[in-house]
């Protein structure tokens, strides 16, 4: 059979970036590679707002810190006003947050959270997967909620493990690759001697440490990745 015609829709991408910088650059590295396009026309048009001022989000969750609702409800509206018809934000933890105002934004929001919940229940429908987070997404319960809604059962690690994970994304947030790649890699390993099973890495800094840690990609549930797919399924079309 020959493969599907897609072509784009018109509708245009925002995106709210800088939560982290380098999180939200491979997201956009990613999309653009999912992106069924043979030449610069034939991908959608996207507009992005890097701001690195919005207050860390697990702070806020902690109640040690400012709340970053106000910025990213602001920078989301002003993607809405520059013309933006699909949302994205490639940053779990701020979803907590997006959660008490999203049924006021004018178009539509592609859940990160959601959308990686429903690619784990995809790769393992039966026996889960393990949740790598930040200790806020933890905390707050934003996964377990979701991932009841959809069936999916998760494993979380214990305190330690989850320090681990959170040095993780504080390595990638200061472009220690090769240092985040041998934590995760230390981690994943000892998580899979408990139980084998997928990890989904839950977090936009966790990709970038599980690719840099060398274990097999089939094994892993990208947050960056199902959100990239989702924003490729919203923006193109079969051709029929």
């Amino acid at each position: 059979m020959s493969e599907k015609k897609m072509m784009k829709n018109g509708k245009k991408l925002g995106v709210v970036g800088g939560l982290g910088p380098a999180a939200a650059a491979e997201f956009l590295r990613q999309f653009t590679m999912r992106c069924p396009a043979n030449c610069d026309q034939e991908h959608p048009v996207v507009y992005m707002i890097g701001d690195c001022d919005i207050p860390d989000r697990g702070t806020a969750i902690f109640g040690k810190g400012e709340s970053p609702l106000p910025k990213l409800k602001a920078d989301l509206l002003q993607l809405c006003d520059m013309g933006a018809d699909v949302l994205a934000v490639p940053c779990n933890t701020a979803h907590f947050f997006i959660d008490q105002f999203a049924d006021e934004l004018p178009v539509p929001l592609l859940h990160i959270v959601d959308e990686t919940v429903k690619a784990a229940k995809e790769l393992s429908p039966e026996k889960g997967a393990w949740m790598l987070s930040t200790k806020g997404t933890r905390a707050c319960g934003l996964y377990q909620k979701y991932a009841e809604k959809r069936g999916l059962t998760l494993y979380i690690p214990n305190e330690e493990q989850s320090d681990k994970s959170q040095e993780v994304i504080n390595c990638v947030k200061a472009n220690q690759l090769a240092k985040a790649g041998a934590i995760m890699k230390e981690l994943v390993e000892e998580l899979w001697a408990e139980r084998d099973i997928p990890v989904m890495t839950a977090c936009t800094e966790l990709p970038l440490g599980y690719d840099a840690s060398g274990l097999p990609q089939e094994r892993s549930v990208s947050s960056i990745g199902a959100l990239a797919d989702a924003c490729v399924r919203a923006l193109y079309e079969e051709v029929k």
